[in-house]
């Protein structure tokens, strides 16, 4: 693959879960206890984690979307995102395979359509676009450290 289109593809990549992150921390920011709500309907959380979860796990992925869109502390960023769109996809299959009729809130606190498929190969897509980018943060960063290293 040629060098520009691998940066449009880091960049691209970077871009949409950037703006993912970023949108998806909006309605969940200005509305914790309906959030707080969802996540208690997925059933997976001890209730004393739930409000924690509710106010915190918003701002994280602001945070994380402004990283992302302005290639802030990459290595952390894409680790993170890793996990959490792993949890989160984790969160949906469970549910699914229990047959929980609940809504996603993934983007919104409102009442949204319940999980089907659609969620699942949506958050797939996330996922693979945080391994890619954590595969070009960590192996272009080994490269070039074993490049230094070997030149020495």
């Amino acid at each position: 693959m040629s060098k520009n289109l691998s940066q449009i593809i880091y960049y691209g990549a970077r871009l949409i879960l950037g703006v993912v992150f970023i949108y998806a921390s909006f309605d969940k920011i200005l509305h914790p206890a309906l959030f707080a709500k969802t996540i208690y309907n997925y059933q997976i959380l001890p209730d004393g984690l739930i409000n924690l979860t509710a106010v915190v796990l918003p701002w994280i992925e602001l945070i994380m979307g402004i990283f992302f869109v302005i290639d802030f502390w990459m290595p952390g960023t894409v680790v993170l995102s890793n996990i959490l769109l792993l949890s989160y996809l984790g969160a949906l299959l469970f549910n699914v395979a229990r047959g929980l009729d609940i809504n996603c809130g993934c983007f919104s606190t409102s009442t949204e359509s319940s999980i089907n498929i659609w969620y699942v190969l949506r958050d797939t897509s996330f996922l693979l676009l945080s391994v890619y980018l954590f595969f070009v943060v960590f192996w272009s960063r080994s490269t070039r450290v074993s490049i230094k290293v070997s030149q020495k």
